[in-house]
């Protein structure tokens, strides 16, 4: 046995680089892997986790606790999958570390020698019994099921039906049966599909040549209220068909004007050349636009009549069967097995007689009620306005079944009956066939997106939210592509195939706030906790409990173990903040997160053995998540061990295009508090820099950066602070983890302030040099604040994968958006233009850094919504040209004898002019900036120097750009040593960047 005080790997060091790259590679893998057996939000990739659970199990050889057996069996084990180690600990230290790396790698998860290694070590390290380890948020599963690969006992548990669904699935179903099961599960779709087809084929006709729909595009429809119009306006986010390369297809809308009748939009496909062929869409942010009249509906008059639909993806009829209204057919996706490729055609009378087929079937099933008398089309409410992600409502959609059109809907019915109806030798079959149904009406429901890159249907939950969706499209039910149930049901059998046979885990629907294991049980307590406020889990989670449990209706875990009377999943418990809901009469609020987290940090600590570790892994963006995480730690008992930052996230993927979401996980190595120690705060203050400036150094080196660098610091300075059940000043006063940042007292102030200013500073010290880092408050010598603010954000900005961020975190700012993010381009690069960071985080900065943003409101930054955002140099140019331009400023520093060259901002009202780029003109929206924002600072500063030669490089003003540069030689090295500072920070894409690169080489030498 390890013996308690002996360092685990995880404490010591860890492969960073080598398995954050085989994580956010696996965001790619598709085939086989796990996370396709059914969606569940922010899964950690299994890289991470295999190898942090190794990293956590095995004893470091470094260690002079180290047992000599693990060390002896360590090194006849290694040399199956790599060199022989040297002879000594930090040889045998390197090779395991090398071997976690490799194991990493997907491609080697279910290799037979890999994995006989790996529990071959596991059992060395742990000889007495193998370790249990307990995840009591468990969701998509990732850390029991490597906890099985690596051949440990397992427990895991969720407060979530849906997840615990999933979990008994892949833990314990599939383990239990392996390939006997993937077969098995095969023949139930198959007899599912014949049934279905054989009842709903006559709802998705083929066309007379043959050819089978495989996708209809839809658009939602509202009426043109101008006096003198009242057309029919469809709402399509854009016409393209096809964007690809060698089949561009789109529509063309044409306006006819019936004599004596409302005048009518019709279609035609084309092969668009060139982009501009292609009309732009007729709705915007919830404003529709005309395209008879012209007249632009307002977002209130669109969500009214949308309401007033019920959403309106149904067609509406008259008696004799004609369309009238609401969703308009825009076109239909074939495929034709004598033509290649998928075809397009326009809507076909056919097309509607099959709908309005399938909405007569529908009034037929939903008269009738289920066995367990639930209805048979989910009528459970959506949840309340402002729940977080969710803007379906205001459009009319208020029950789980509006989301879906009425042949959606009858052929979900049709599938869950025929499910079970069918007879199956293993139970399990029959459950992931249900759990199939589930993930297959995300693929199904009518708020799926056309991706005309791709040419298919996307499914609704590419993001954590139930976002408003325009034109939609609906694939055919038995279209053997996207969309077809037995297509799903494979993709979800292929990964039965891929997951060994074998030890099973115990699944339980349990409170991690109350965990049912014993004290002193799990050898390992692995978690990967709700991020506070970010991710609405169990309101998401029930559009699909919603039908899971009408398949699987006496299904012991698919209940609100806490309320009987609920029908959907719980919500009261759950740990996340969320203002919207209450728990004992009060707002689930910040405060309520914190004790929800000590609670469960206490259970486990509790459940952990003496020589056991513990593991969190976080990701959250905001201060305010990870004060309250980290505030539920260590009230929970834990002092953290080590910290490591491992990329999880792909840098093409939505959120990292629109926001600086973290692109790594935070992974806190702990272990349960055993003395209750008073610290010194003198002697924790004075520890703080030394020990966070060796961890950035570190992590620099691995390539870490920006906003990922800044929390992962946390982890070693929560390794001073936590290691004691307080810390206290000289006059006994305690110094808690947060407080009030403003504030100059430490008790007051809190610990993660001065956290936050250590980071700050050395990032400075990095970036700027050390008279920066030791600026506050103007210093002497220091550059000014401005030049310290913009370099502070944008390396904050600066991505660990390598993905260059242009718009930071207008993500939050876009979700408070009184219009939907999702109905044009990314909306962040029209509103939030430039760089941008939470608030917040800002403040962190700049507060103890002596920089006071309010002085710098309207000059280089701009607030709104609680997202700062950088000002671009083109947003600029009034503030330090005037309403004379740079035209004529540029006149004049040429007129001017070099050494004379002086800059003062101007602050007089007027159009801003234009700025000309060479070969392309440009122009910019000026900045407001009044006399009270400048007052402070009315000389030009070193920044506003640097931006004024940018743009007069953009202007191809050379003669002045020359005399200014020559001037600032001459005053000194800050205008240069921040030019080149700030061209190391701009994300190499920018045109920030290409301009001050090019007026850098405009730098007489």
């Amino acid at each position: 046995m390890i013996p308690k005080e002996c360092k685990r790997l995880a404490e010591v060091d860890f492969p960073i680089a080598v398995v954050s790259k085989h994580a956010a590679r696996e965001k790619s893998i598709r085939h086989g892997h796990p996370s396709t057996l059914h969606l569940w939000w922010a899964r950690r990739p299994l890289a991470a986790c295999r190898a942090m659970l190794l990293a956590l199990l095995l004893p470091d050889p470094g260690d002079p606790l180290c047992p000599e057996d693990f060390k002896g069996k360590a090194r006849e084990l290694l040399p199956r999958v790599q060199g022989k180690p040297g002879p000594a600990d930090e040889d045998l230290r390197k090779a395991l570390l090398k071997f976690i790396g490799d194991f990493a790698n997907w491609d080697l998860s279910a290799n037979q020698t890999y994995l006989e290694v790996s529990r071959g070590l596991v059992k060395a390290a742990h000889p007495a019994e193998t370790p249990l380890v307990v995840d009591p948020f468990a969701g998509g599963g990732s850390i029991p099921l490597e906890a099985l690969r690596l051949g440990c006992e397992t427990f895991a548990s969720d407060l979530n039906p849906v997840a615990c669904l999933i979990l008994k699935v892949m833990l314990e179903d599939i383990p239990r049966h392996g390939p006997e099961l993937a077969e098995e599960l095969r023949q139930v779709g198959a007899q599912v599909k014949k049934a279905a087809e054989k009842e709903l084929g006559e709802l998705y006709p083929v066309d007379k040549d043959g050819a089978r729909p495989i996708a209809y595009l839809w658009a939602r429809t509202v009426r043109c209220e101008s006096p003198n119009c009242g057309a029919e306006i469809p709402l399509v986010r854009s016409f393209w068909l096809c964007k690809k390369a060698n089949r561009r297809r789109a529509l063309r809308p044409k306006v006819v004007r019936p004599k004596g009748q409302t005048p009518q939009v019709v279609f035609e496909i084309f092969e668009p050349k060139k982009e501009s062929e292609v009309a732009g869409g007729t709705v915007n942010r919830a404003k529709a636009a005309c395209p008879c009249c012209g007249m632009v509906l307002p977002p209130e008059r669109v969500r009214a009549q949308l309401a007033a639909q019920h959403g309106g993806a149904d067609v509406v009829f008259d008696k004799a069967g004609r369309r009238i209204g609401g969703a308009g057919l825009l076109a239909v996706v074939t495929l034709n097995q004598d033509e290649e490729g998928r075809q397009y055609r326009l809507s076909a009378e056919r097309d509607y007689e099959a709908v309005r087929k399938a909405v007569e079937g529908l009034e037929k099933v939903v008269a009738e009620k289920l066995a367990n008398g639930l209805s048979t089309v989910p009528d459970e409410p959506l949840p309340p306005i402002g729940t977080l992600g969710f803007r379906v409502q205001r459009y009319g959609m208020l029950q789980w079944g509006d989301l879906f059109t009425a042949r959606q809907k009858l052929a979900l019915v049709t599938l869950l009956r025929q499910i079970a109806a069918t007879a199956s030798d293993l139970p399990a079959a029959k459950e992931i066939a249900s759990l199939a149904l589930s993930r297959f009406a995300d693929i199904s429901n009518a708020l799926c997106r056309w991706e005309n890159t791709k040419t298919q249907a996307r499914n609704l939950f590419t993001r954590q939210a139930i976002p408003i969706v325009w034109d939609f499209a609906e694939p055919g039910l038995f279209g053997d592509q996207a969309g077809d149930y037995l297509v799903t049901l494979g993709t979800m059998a292929r990964v039965i195939d891929v997951l060994p046979k074998g030890r099973s885990a115990q699944v339980q629907l349990a409170d991690a706030c109350g965990s049912p294991l014993p004290d002193e049980t799990a050898g390992v307590w692995f978690t990967d906790p709700p991020y506070y406020d970010a991710i609405p889990y169990s309101d998401l989670s029930d559009f699909f409990f919603v039908w899971l449990k009408r398949t699987l209706p006496d299904h012991p875990l698919l209940r609100d173990p806490f309320d009987p009377q609920n029908g959907l999943t719980p919500k009261t418990r759950e740990a996340v903040q969320d203002e919207t809901k209450e728990f004992n009469g009060s707002p689930k609020d910040r405060h309520f997160f914190e004790k929800a987290m000590a609670a469960a940090f206490a259970e486990g600590r509790r459940v952990l053995r003496d020589e056991g570790l513990g593991c969190v892994v976080f990701a959250h963006k905001t201060t305010e998540g990870w004060e309250a995480l980290l505030s539920g730690m260590i009230r929970g008992g834990w002092v953290i061990t080590g910290s490591w930052p491992i990329a999880t996230e792909s840098g093409t993927r939505l959120r990292a295009r629109e926001s600086a979401a973290l692109a790594t996980s935070i992974h806190l190595v702990c272990r349960p508090r055993t003395e209750d120690k008073v610290g010194d705060w003198g002697q924790v203050l004075r520890e703080l820099p030394a020990r966070v400036g060796d961890w950035m150094e570190r992590l620099q080196a691995e390539g870490v950066r920006g906003a990922d660098l800044v929390f992962a610091c946390i982890g070693p300075a929560l390794e001073i602070y936590s290691r004691n059940s307080k810390v206290v000043d000289a006059e006994e006063r305690e110094i808690p983890l947060g407080g009030d940042p403003e504030a100059s007292e430490p008790h007051k102030r809190g610990f993660l302030a001065y956290v936050w200013e250590v980071v700050g500073r050395t990032a400075l010290e990095h970036v700027l040099g050390t008279a920066e880092a030791k600026a506050r408050n103007s210093a002497a010598g220091a550059l000014e604040e401005d030049a310290r603010l913009t370099a502070l954000f944008l390396w904050t900005l600066q991505s660990t994968n390598g993905e260059a961020n242009h718009r930071g975190d207008a993500e939050h700012a876009e979700e408070e958006a009184d219009e939907d993010e999702e109905d044009s381009v990314p909306s962040g690069s029209q509103r939030f233009k430039g760089f941008s960071l939470v608030f917040d985080v800002v403040r962190r900065f700049a507060q103890p850094l002596g920089i006071h943003l309010p002085e710098w409101e309207g000059r280089i930054i701009e607030t709104t919504r609680g997202v700062v955002r950088l000002l671009p140099i083109g947003e600029r140019s009034r503030q330090l040209f005037g309403e004379e331009g740079a035209s004529a400023v540029a006149d004049r520093i040429e007129r001017t004898p070099t050494g004379q060259v002086q800059l003062a901002l101007f602050t007089d009202s007027g159009a801003e002019p234009e700025i000309k780029g060479r070969g392309r003109g440009r122009k910019r929206a000026a900045a407001v900036v009044g006399d009270e924002a400048l007052r402070t600072h009315r000389e030009a500063t070193t920044l506003d120097r640097i931006h004024a030669a940018m743009l007069l490089q953009a202007g191809g003003r050379t003669n002045a750009l020359r005399a200014l540069l020559e001037a600032e030689q001459q005053r000194g090295p800050d205008f240069l040593r921040l030019a080149n500072a700030l061209s190391a920070l701009y994300p190499r894409d920018s045109e920030e960047k290409r301009l001050l690169d090019a007026m850098l080489l405009a730098v007489p030498r």
